[in-house]
């Protein structure tokens, strides 16, 4: 139940990711602090790693986690990120692609993917208290 919870908001978020990336934006504040757009791409796809990283070990049974399996969620992310690239030059007038969004929102994944391993013994309790509960 919790994965497929996971799994919808993974999607969702996805998604969100790509509509914000294709859509035109105006320059967002908050207050005084005003976030660069590197920045907002590192948070965003720090976020999306976070979820899918989750997803994977909410889903997988304790006998069949993987490194591999980290690793090729971090190439998809990382790639997924490219293809937005490639789409706001390609299929909008009023985007153009980056190489420093790319590479921050590969930052993003790459911290997720460090955190996620780093309290993977933290997740995997989680997991357990929570599948007890439901």
């Amino acid at each position: 139940m919790a994965a497929r919870l996971l799994f919808v908001f993974a999607v969702l978020y996805s998604l969100l990711i790509t509509i914000l990336s294709l859509i035109q934006l105006g320059k967002i504040s908050l207050g005084d602090f005003n976030p660069t757009d590197k920045m907002m791409h590192l948070g965003a796809y720090f976020g999306l790693g976070m979820l899918w990283f989750i997803y994977y070990i909410f889903k997988k049974p304790e006998d069949h986690f993987k490194n591999q399996h980290f690793f090729n969620i971090t190439i998809l992310i990382i790639l997924f990120g490219m293809l937005i690239e490639v789409l706001q030059g390609t299929i909008t007038s009023y985007r153009q692609p980056d190489w420093a969004d790319i590479l921050a929102n590969s930052i993003g994944v790459l911290l997720a993917l460090g955190f996620c391993l780093g309290f993977l013994k933290f997740f995997k309790r989680l997991k357990h208290k929570i599948n007890l509960f439901l």
